[in-house]
């Protein structure tokens, strides 16, 4: 009767052999069986002993006191096709972390797997996380699960458990230690575009200059998001991405960045590699108030000439005088001289090296203003004949007097004035 099963002893009922646990106990008897009763079960018992039936038959506060040799000792068929989902549910955390890599991996159903409760998921350890959960078995995990994993066994997937296992909702949940926790190798070769995309803002605030510097080009430039972007700190942009990767921003990447990002996070190497396109969208404050004088000068020429005038208009005159070299200034478009230089920009912003450097086509196209109310008297003594010579007759008939008796020299008059510019030239010009 099952009340007589019931009533064993722990040992009479340890002592029964295989055959008559497999052949003699019913599904009845088994489910009346108490939960000392259980645990007194010999692993050759179990293994041996249970059919299919009769582990489905035991109660799920049976299943819980399953010791860690019970469970370590069951097959993967028994677990695969006789343990319910409630039946998993109910192991306690020391026998799920002493469950063998095989019975992980080919015990557990996907099904099953989704049954684990947060507890159970915590408990698991890090072989049975890299050598026993199938990236199935990973995608399967509940968010909340997999936000429980401790850090050392998430570190412990491969690359591959997580860029085919972790789901971007999983991304989404994990917490700020587990991905800090991520292997460079895990970053690198394990997050996709859309899970890098997938990882909250203030957990890529934190990743490590390693982290930082293991993404790829095409992580950054299709994974990265601006709002991502926005919360790197000074240092990561300094110290973790490369000039490469700083190149792979997308133009809304650059111009999301804040001007602190610019000013105290790029290296005056990662301004080299800056694209012209990136160049060409910053921002009028990511210039004016982002570039320092040693970053104006790292910037490539051509990235010079793309500058809008609007961007060249709001250079301080600290940044021009001390910033842009003089083959900068030669690079400057006409457009961005005549429609982006200020009169101040002119006065206090160029050296007279820089004057110098300009070109004919450059010196062909200052404006009256610039040349009359911008220009000072150094500045025009400086001009190479060829430049004066370029310049335009209203620009040379709007000289001061002073600039023309102080700044003119003799052989710029004499060599560089041409007949039509003498022609220009005011009464009260010629007087002085």
């Amino acid at each position: 009767e099952t009340q007589d099963v019931a009533v064993l002893s722990t040992a009479a009922l340890a002592a029964l052999t295989t055959a008559q646990v497999n052949k003699g106990l019913t599904t009845d008897q088994i489910v009346a069986l108490s939960t000392a009763q259980v645990a007194a079960l010999t692993t050759t018992q179990l293994t041996q002993g249970l059919n299919t039936a009769q582990l489905l038959a035991l109660e799920t506060r049976d299943v819980a006191v399953l010791t860690s040799t019970q469970a370590a000792a069951l097959t993967t068929a028994q677990i695969n096709v006789a343990l319910s989902t409630a039946q998993i549910a109910a192991l306690n955390t020391a026998a799920v972390a002493a469950l063998t890599t095989a019975q992980v991996n080919k015990g557990l159903t996907t099904a099953q797997v989704v049954a684990l409760t947060t507890a159970q998921v915590a408990a698991l350890v890090n072989t049975q996380v890299a050598q026993g959960l199938s990236t199935a078995q990973i995608a399967a995990m509940e968010t909340q699960d997999v936000a429980v994993l401790t850090t050392a066994a998430l570190a412990s997937m491969t690359t591959a458990q997580v860029n085919k296992g972790l789901t971007t909702d999983q991304i989404v949940a994990l917490t700020t230690a587990q991905v800090v926790a991520l292997t460079v190798a895990q970053v690198a070769y394990g997050l996709s575009t859309a899970q890098l995309a997938a990882i909250e803002t203030q957990d890529v605030a934190v990743l490590t200059t390693a982290q930082v510097a293991a993404l790829t080009t095409a992580q950054i430039a299709q994974g990265l998001t601006t709002a991502q972007a926005v919360t790197l700190s000074t240092a990561q942009i300094a110290q973790g991405l490369s000039a490469s990767q700083v190149a792979a921003l997308t133009t809304d990447g650059i111009i999301a960045l804040t001007t602190a990002q610019i000013n105290k996070g790029l290296t005056t190497d990662q301004i080299v590699g800056l694209t012209t396109a990136q160049v060409y969208n910053l921002t009028t404050a990511q210039v004016a108030q982002g570039l320092g004088t040693a970053q104006v000068a790292a910037l490539a020429t051509d990235d010079v000439a793309a500058l809008t005038t609007a961007n060249v208009a709001v250079l301080t005159t600290a940044q021009i005088s001390t910033g842009l070299t003089t083959a900068q200034v030669a690079a400057l478009t006409t457009a961005q001289v005549a429609q982006g230089l200020t009169t101040t920009q002119v006065a206090q912003g160029l050296t007279s090296d820089q004057v110098v450097a300009l070109t004919t086509a450059q010196a062909a196209v200052l404006t009256t203003a610039q040349v009359a109310q911008g220009l000072t008297t150094a500045q025009v003594r400086a001009l190479e004949t060829r430049d004066v010579a370029a310049l335009s007759t209203a620009a040379v008939a709007a000289l001061t007097t002073a600039q023309v008796a102080n700044g003119l020299s003799t052989a710029q008059l004499a060599q560089g004035l041409t007949t039509a510019q003498v022609a220009a030239l005011t009464t009260a010009q010629i007087a002085s």
